[in-house]
């Protein structure tokens, strides 16, 4: 990342907190950068964990802006309360900072582009100080659309949820348990942040058209909120830009596996198994017969992980026995690496907007085992993309079940024999090789963003009225829209 080459005043970048989060924004700015627009990232430090840091340290301090939180008074909310959640609240309750911070900057601030969570505290502001403000939703469109509707839902939810006069259909089940409850404070800012992404100048999703075509063209169409501020679709985003190093034991060992062999086993950054759970999971794993890599994480925080070893998670004698087709690892992995890598056939995963993402554009078929917030919403667009599979009895984190070593040993032998699979995510990998190529939806998408940061920058600084977005035209129609790519 770059601070870019261009006559454009700065564009400031403001993610939440949590690996989810970060991440995306780190790729849109690699994104934003490589096409000569100066950006910054506003951080929040120390981070909650220590992968965020992790990242942070790797990108120039130059493009890093500390942003000062106000006092929180943590009594105020439950002890259960998720440290994420208790940190997005933080800097949701620091948004009369900006001002103040935004007025020592150099070059001067033309446009904001912020974190989803954030938005309702951060839009008015940006609104009042007559500064350009995009929101980047880091979910897929599926939960942008439960999200801009949510607020006019009637409470307590019951029922499903139909959205866009059933072009979306999102069942009682897989609406992100807090959302159940009226009095979480994910809940509270869920509805606020719903409620205001009207005040934004363009919502940013990482997706493209084939993964969600019929959702993006409601949205186009206005169909799933009138006067929605415009959608702009450019997944999938570049990965990281990272210096060449020696590659981790877990690449070592898969170049020692046969080729599409391994199943790569990853519940990302958050998402906790129980220690039952865990070890039915490994037992299934063993039973199953197939190759495997398997990331095991035992605390929602990083810095939380007790130093617990591999033949106390899952029984002496474990590692042992599947040494010569198993790998089970505690430390973080390259998954950019691992999900590409040729002895990788599949991903057994949390469905996490980052890994379904990153799954797709690497064309590696997935079995989805969500386990909490949007991942029941992602999950579905596994199955209805030809991504994957979702076993929807598999339970989720807050249902307490668990899911016996024999259904997941035969669920993951069926999954990794299925070879109509995966020539159907192969296709979709070369649709999202389309959509960012030049000419593709999302590369259009893309290029309407920068001519809209680089007119509202005239606008800012001239005060002038400006002529319609001519030089790549308004987002891409994706009611109508006909790829020349085949």
């Amino acid at each position: 990342m770059s601070s870019g080459n261009t006559k454009l005043s700065q564009v400031l970048l403001f993610p939440s907190s949590g690996m989810a989060h970060l991440v995306p924004f780190v790729r849109l700015a690699n994104a934003l950068s490589d096409r000569g627009i100066s950006i910054s990232l506003l951080t929040v430090r120390p981070t909650i964990t220590a992968a965020e840091s992790s990242l942070l340290s790797s990108l120039p301090s130059s493009l890093l802006i500390d942003f000062p939180l106000a006092p929180l008074d943590p009594s105020l909310f439950p002890e259960s309360s998720d440290p994420v959640t208790l940190r997005w609240e933080a800097i949701r309750r620091s948004a009369h900072l900006l001002p103040s911070l935004i007025s020592t900057l150099s070059p001067p601030v033309s446009s904001l582009i912020i974190d989803i969570t954030i938005a309702s505290a951060f839009l008015p502001v940006a609104v009042a100080a007559n500064i350009p403000c995009f929101v980047f939703f880091i979910s897929f469109a599926s939960m942008l659309a439960l999200c801009s509707v949510f607020p006019f839902v009637p409470r307590p939810i019951g029922t499903n949820i139909n959205i866009a006069g059933g072009v979306l259909k999102i069942p009682y089940s897989s609406i992100p348990p807090p959302l159940r409850d009226p009095n979480n404070l994910f809940t509270t800012q869920f509805i606020e942040n719903g409620r205001a992404l009207t005040l934004a100048n363009g919502v940013i999703v990482n997706t493209f058209l084939a993964l969600e075509p019929e959702l993006l063209a409601a949205f186009s169409a206005g169909e799933v909120v009138p006067e929605f501020p415009p959608v702009i679709a450019l997944g999938p985003l570049p990965l990281e830009k990272k210096q060449p190093s020696s590659p981790s034991p877990a690449v070592r060992w898969l170049d020692e596996q046969p080729e599409k062999s391994v199943i790569y086993v990853n519940f990302g950054s958050c998402s906790v198994l129980s220690m039952e759970q865990i070890r039915e999971l490994g037992a299934g794993l063993e039973m199953s017969g197939c190759r495997f890599l398997w990331v095991v994480k035992t605390a929602k925080v990083d810095r939380d992980e007790k130093a617990v070893e591999i033949e106390e998670l899952l029984g002496e004698g474990y590692v042992k026995r599947v040494e010569e087709r198993g790998l089970v690892v505690r430390k973080w992995v390259e998954q950019d690496v691992v999900l590409v890598h040729r002895a990788v056939a599949g991903f057994l995963c949390h469905s996490g907007a980052n890994s379904v993402m990153e799954a797709a554009a690497a064309g590696l078929k997935i079995l989805a085992w969500p386990r909490r917030a949007d991942q029941m919403v992602i999950a579905a667009s596994v199955p209805r993309s030809g991504l994957g599979i979702w076993p929807e009895n598999w339970a989720c984190e807050a249902e307490k079940r668990i899911v016996a070593a024999e259904e997941i040993a035969l669920k993951v032998r069926e999954f990794m024999a299925d070879e109509k699979l995966a020539k159907s995510a192969a296709k979709l990998r070369a649709a999202a090789t389309a959509a960012v190529q030049e000419g593709g939806t999302s590369d259009q998408s893309l290029r309407y963003l920068i001519t809209k940061l680089a007119q509202l920058c005239l606008k800012w600084r001239n005060q002038l009225v400006l002529p319609s977005f001519s030089t790549f035209g308004p987002p891409v129609d994706l009611c109508n829209f006909k790829s020349t790519q085949k």
